[in-house]
């Protein structure tokens, strides 16, 4: 859990893929950040909460980051899921969000809205800013906050490593330019809330993650 005057984040491994699905609540604000494979978890922790999502926002569109999705509309409906246009169809087809491949096609509703670069969302008191590190997937996002050192990066970065980039839509190129030239350029300071895996921060990932460097 991170915790500030602002907001809070609490974090869920889910599913067979660990995947590292979060809330941000600020105030009487709620978010989550992707929606993974069993998702009881994670909905006992907006159950906790006390309130209603206001929206569903995903750093990408792999199964593993929005198989949930469904479970959670169940319990709370129409709650609006944000996404970056490169990826708005993958929610509806099961070869671009991969599924297809493990067996068990997906398809989820959305998306609500579209996220791009340069857009401040904001959350009570709480803006982020939204970053795009394309490369693991054409639409991958990052969602940084600016009160505080700490990102949310999907499966951009890792602690110690990054994003498969041996996907369909994948690059490795186009990866490390994300992480060199956005990811990199945050303060040392900043907390990494990665996908996978456990937090690290920039600094740490900047001067030991073997497979980018500045």
């Amino acid at each position: 859990m991170i915790q500030c005057p602002d907001f809070t984040i609490r974090s869920v491994p889910l599913g067979a893929y660990q995947t590292n699905c979060y809330t941000i609540q600020g105030g009487d604000h709620l978010w989550i950040i992707d929606a993974g494979y069993q998702p009881e978890p994670l909905l006992k922790l907006i159950r906790e909460s006390g309130l209603s999502p206001e929206a569903i926002i995903l750093t990408h569109a792999h199964s593993d980051h929005i198989a949930g999705i469904p479970d959670i509309l169940r319990e709370y409906p129409n709650t609006p899921i944000w996404i970056h246009e490169n990826e708005q169809r993958w929610l509806h087809d099961p070869q671009l969000n991969l599924s297809a491949f493990l067996g068990q096609p997906i398809s989820v509703p959305g998306p609500d809205r579209l996220i791009a670069e340069g857009e401040t969302l904001s959350l009570g008191d709480s803006t982020w800013n939204v970053l795009h590190t394309p490369g693991h997937s054409p639409g991958s996002l990052t969602f940084v906050s600016n009160q505080y050192p700490v990102a949310l990066v999907g499966d951009a970065l890792f602690a110690g490593s990054i994003g498969r980039t041996d996907f369909p839509n994948s690059s490795f190129e186009t990866l490390a330019d994300s992480i060199r030239t956005k990811l990199y350029t945050l303060p040392d300071d900043v907390a990494v809330l990665p996908g996978h895996g456990p937090t690290t921060t920039i600094g740490k990932e900047r001067a030991t993650n073997p497979f980018v460097q500045p």
